[in-house]
């Protein structure tokens, strides 16, 4: 992921160095250019650490924030709503992270710690305002983390070799994730949901002995399905 973050910080920067120059060019006037246009320093770190951290709790936050105060300085809400909706909200999510920190069953922690253990490399994928497919056919699995933000993503494991306590996080922001799986395989779903959530869409249950994969992560207003 710190390629990801790498290639994402370039662009913000290249971005924001364009548009500087044009300013000191006086072709662009960023005083006039949108009300508001300081809360880009909320949003823009916000939205790149909602694709790259691993805790997107602060970046969920961060996002609202800065959406809540562009919208104040667009005059589309009342200046005195951004408290209101700023400071219950904070304290909503933060209390909702303290529920579900211990939300994952002693062995999805126990698989987690094994992989990390084992110096396994977890290979991360992300579909932002996008969609897309990825696909282990004829390949050992044993972790992976998928990024789905107002986007969409695919994970195709039905001809993959699953390891047993194999693990794959998900993070769906506004968007979705389908998990494509062979008919053997086990699944214990152990996320954390607000307004979304993973759902087992298998018609056929999985006969005993068959590997285990969990499912990790969080939904907020986004959903996985499991096929």
């Amino acid at each position: 992921m710190n390629r990801v973050r790498r290639i994402l910080w370039g662009v913000v920067l290249v971005a924001l160095g364009v548009l500087f120059g044009l300013h000191v060019m006086e072709i662009v006037d960023l005083k006039t250019l949108f009300e508001g246009w300081w809360t880009l320093f909320i949003l823009v770190p916000s939205f790149v650490g909602l694709i790259t951290d691993r805790d997107k709790i602060w970046s969920i936050i961060g996002l609202f924030t800065g959406t809540t105060l562009l919208l104040a300085c667009q005059d589309i809400i009342p200046d005195k709503a951004v408290i209101k909706l700023i400071v219950p909200f904070v304290i909503v999510i933060i209390g909702l992270k303290m529920i579900f920190k211990d939300t994952f069953s002693k062995g999805a922690k126990e698989a987690k710690r094994k992989l990390k253990e084992s110096g396994e490399p977890v290979k991360q994928y992300a579909a932002v305002f996008s969609g897309q497919d990825v696909n282990y056919s004829g390949e050992i699995f044993k972790s992976a983390e998928v990024n789905a933000i107002f986007g969409g993503m695919k994970v195709d494991l039905s001809n993959a070799v699953i390891a047993d306590g194999a693990v794959l996080n998900i993070c769906s922001v506004f968007g979705g994730v389908d998990v494509i799986l062979p008919p053997d395989v086990n699944v214990k779903i152990n996320t954390s949901s607000v307004f979304g959530g993973v759902s087992d869409k298998r018609t056929t249950k999985p006969v005993n002995g068959a590997v285990t994969l969990y499912i990790t992560g969080s939904c907020i207003f986004g959903g996985a399905d499991i096929k």
